[in-house]
C-alpha cells in the first residue's frame, strides 16, 4: 500500500511533458530517449537516470510510477545531478584515507565518508593503480601481502551510474615483518590553552616514529613530527577531547590515552546581592533604610527608568534622576553600605529602546542615568511587543550595551525578559543567540518565571531556569556550572498577575535552588507589596496572602 501511494502522489497526470530515461552505463554520460507519456506504470530501478526540462535525475529509490509524473515533485526517490544532457556529477571525495592497522600479510584501511551519502553505494579501492576492491562501508583491510612491503593506497566514491570521485588522499602503510607500526603514545595532558587553542604534550612511543597524530574523535586536528602539538580555531570557552597516535609507513599505533582540556575566556561567576524591586512610583513604598535595618538586605533593584520625551531618561518618565523621591531612596541605601540596580524598560510605559534613534543615543542616555546614580548594575527590563518583539528595538539595546559596557568595565550589565515554563520563547532564544553574536558582554541573563497560570510555581521556576541554561549553552558553548553562572531569577511574591501563589517557604526554596546551582542574581517584585493581606487580591502595597512584613526581602537578603 505505502509503495500505491508513493506513486499516487507522484502522478500529477502532466501529459506531453517530453520526459526522458535510460538506465545510465559506468559513464559521466548518457545516451537520453523519448518516453512517451502515454505508457504504461513503469518500475525504476536505482540508478535509472532521466532527463526532464533540461535536468537530469538519478533514481535513489526503487519504485513504480505511472506517465506524467515530473521528479521533482518526489525528491525523496529522485536526485537531481546536472544541468541536462547528461550526468556529469560524481560523488565528493572520500575524506582521512589512514592505516588502522596491519600484520605480517595485511594492512587495514578507513577513511571519512562521501557528504553524497544518498547517492554512493559504495568505494573502489586502490593499492597503486590497481582496483583492490569495492565495498560499501569505511573500512577495508588489504590481504595477501607479503610481510615487510610497503603499500600506497587511495580511495574513490562510486555512485549508482559509475560515477567516480577524484582520488583521497594518499597512505602509505608496511605489513610487519619489517618496521612495524609504532608503539602506543604516553598519555597527553594539557599544557596551556588561550581564547581560542588548547596545547598538548605526551610521551614518545616505542619504534620507528615518522610522527604523531592528534584526534578529537575519529577526526584529526593536528600531525606533527614531536611530541607536543596546538590545535587552533576553536571557541572561547570550549571543552575538547583529544587522543594522539603515531604513525610511520606501517601504518598507526593504537590511541593515547585521552585527555580534555577547555579554552578560557569562560565567564566569571561573581554574584551580586540579592536586590529586590523598591517602585517608588505607587504601592505606598517603603523607607528603604526601615527594610535594610529589618531584613539585612544590602541591594535594591531601582525601577524604572523611561524616557520622559524622546531619548531623555527619567524616573518613571516623570521623576528627575536627581533631587527627587528616587535619589533619596538611593542616597539611603548606600548611607547604610547598601548598592543599587538601575532597572530600565519594565511592560509598559514609554522606553527608551523605541525613542532612541541609534545605539550610540541609547548608550548616551543610559549614562546619564549611571552619572547621576552611581548604580552597580544596570539591568534592561526587555519585555513586550515595542522591545522584546521588536528586532530592531532588540539591535539598537544590545549594540548599546556595548558601549555601554566599554565605558563602564566595573558596571555590571543585566537583561531582564519573560519566559515560558521550559525556557525563554522564540523572542528571547532570538536575543540570547543576538547577543553573542553581537560579542555583547552581559553579565547575566535573568529570567521572570511567573504568570504561567500554573499550579506549581517551584516547578516551574527551575524547569524554565534549566531552559535558560540550555539556550545558553547552545549559544555560548558553556558548560552547566559556566551557564548558571551567567543566570538570574526574578519572581513575583505572593499572588501573581494570574493568580499563582509564592509563598516564603516557596521563595525560599526557590533561593536555595538558585545558590545550590550557582546563580548570580536574584530578585522579585516587589519589595512594596512584601506585606501581609491574606484575601487582598493582587494589589501594589501587600502580597495578597498572609506572611510577616518583610519576610520575602529577609529570604532574598540570604542570597
Amino acid at each position: 500500500m505505502r509503495r500505491i501511494m508513493l506513486a499516487l502522489l507522484a502522478a500529477f497526470a502532466l501529459a506531453g511533458t517530453g520526459l526522458a530515461t535510460t538506465t545510465p552505463a559506468a559513464a559521466h554520460s548518457v545516451t537520453v530517449a523519448a518516453y512517451p507519456a502515454w505508457q504504461a506504470w513503469t518500475s525504476y530501478p536505482i540508478g535509472t537516470r532521466v532527463t526532464h526540462n533540461g535536468v537530469d535525475y538519478e533514481c535513489i529509490q526503487a519504485h513504480t510510477s505511472q506517465p506524467g509524473w515530473e521528479p521533482s515533485n518526489v525528491p525523496a526517490l529522485w536526485k537531481a545531478v546536472s544541468g541536462g544532457g547528461g550526468d556529469t556529477t560524481a560523488p565528493s571525495v572520500p575524506g582521512n584515507l589512514r592505516s588502522t592497522g596491519s600484520t605480517s600479510s595485511s594492512i587495514a584501511l578507513a577513511w571519512n565518508a562521501s557528504t553524497d551519502n544518498v547517492a554512493v553505494t559504495g568505494y573502489n579501492v586502490y593499492r597503486g593503480s590497481t582496483l583492490v576492491t569495492t565495498v560499501t562501508g569505511t573500512t577495508h583491510t588489504d590481504t595477501g601481502l607479503a610481510s615487510g612491503t610497503s603499500h600506497t593506497y587511495t580511495v574513490r566514491a562510486r555512485d549508482a551510474a559509475g560515477n567516480l570521485s577524484a582520488a583521497s588522499n594518499t597512505v602509505t602503510a608496511s605489513t610487519s615483518g619489517g618496521t612495524g607500526a609504532p608503539g602506543q603514545p604516553g598519555a597527553p595532558s594539557v599544557t596551556g590553552a588561550t581564547n581560542s587553542s588548547i596545547s598538548l604534550s605526551w610521551g614518545a612511543s616505542s619504534g620507528t616514529v615518522t610522527g604523531y597524530r592528534v584526534y578529537e574523535g575519529s577526526t584529526q586536528r593536528a600531525q606533527v613530527t614531536g611530541v607536543s602539538a596546538t590545535v587552533s580555531g576553536l571557541g572561547v570557552c570550549t571543552s575538547h577531547t583529544y587522543t594522539v597516535r603515531a604513525y610511520n609507513s606501517a601504518g598507526e599505533s593504537a590511541s593515547s590515552a585521552s585527555v580534555t582540556g577547555s579554552t578560557t575566556g569562560c565567564p566569571t561567576g561573581a554574584r551580586m546581592p540579592g536586590a529586590p524591586y523598591l517602585y517608588m512610583g505607587w504601592g505606598n513604598p517603603p523607607n528603604p533604610g526601615t527594610v535594610m535595618d529589618a531584613t539585612g538586605v544590602k541591594s535594591f533593584t531601582m525601577a524604572f527608568i523611561l524616557s520622559s520625551g524622546g531619548c531623555n531618561p527619567a524616573w518613571d518618565g516623570n521623576r528627575p534622576l536627581t533631587g527627587g523621591a528616587d535619589a533619596q531612596a538611593i542616597s539611603t541605601i548606600k548611607s547604610k553600605g547598601g548598592s543599587v540596580q538601575i532597572s530600565f524598560g519594565g511592560w509598559s510605559g514609554n522606553k527608551l529602546g523605541p525613542n532612541c534613534s541609534s545605539p550610540e543615543a541609547f548608550a548616551g542616555a543610559v549614562q546619564q542615568v549611571i552619572n547621576a546614580v552611581g548604580p552597580a548594575v544596570v539591568d534592561f527590563d526587555i519585555e513586550n511587543s515595542d522591545e522584546f518583539e521588536n528586532y530592531t528595538v532588540q539591535d539598537r539595546i544590545l549594540n548599546g550595551l556595548k558601549i555601554v559596557k566599554a565605558n563602564n568595565p566595573n558596571v555590571k550589565v543585566v537583561v531582564t525578559f519573560g519566559t515560558t515554563t521550559t525556557g525563554p520563547n522564540a523572542h528571547g532564544i532570538r536575543l540570547i543567540n543576538r547577543s553573542k553574536e553581537l560579542a555583547v558582554p552581559i553579565d547575566n541573563y535573568t529570567i521572570m518565571p511567573f504568570d504561567f497560570g500554573g499550579s506549581n510555581i517551584y516547578n516551574d521556576t527551575v524547569n524554565a531556569s534549566e531552559g535558560l541554561k540550555n539556550a545558553l549553552k547552545n549559544a555560548f558553548g558553556w558548560s552547566d556550572a559556566q551557564a548558571y553562572a551567567k543566570m538570574g531569577i526574578s519572581g513575583m511574591n505572593g499572588l501573581s498577575d494570574q493568580q499563582e501563589l509564592t509563598t516564603p517557604a516557596t521563595w525560599a526554596q526557590i533561593t536555595d535552588w538558585a545558590k545550590s546551582k550557582g546563580l548570580t542574581r536574584l530578585a522579585y517584585w516587589a519589595v512594596n507589596r512584601d506585606r501581609p493581606c491574606p484575601g487582598g487580591g493582587v494589589v501594589s502595597h501587600c502580597s495578597g496572602i498572609a506572611q510577616a512584613e518583610w519576610e520575602f526581602t529577609r529570604i532574598t537578603a540570604g542570597f
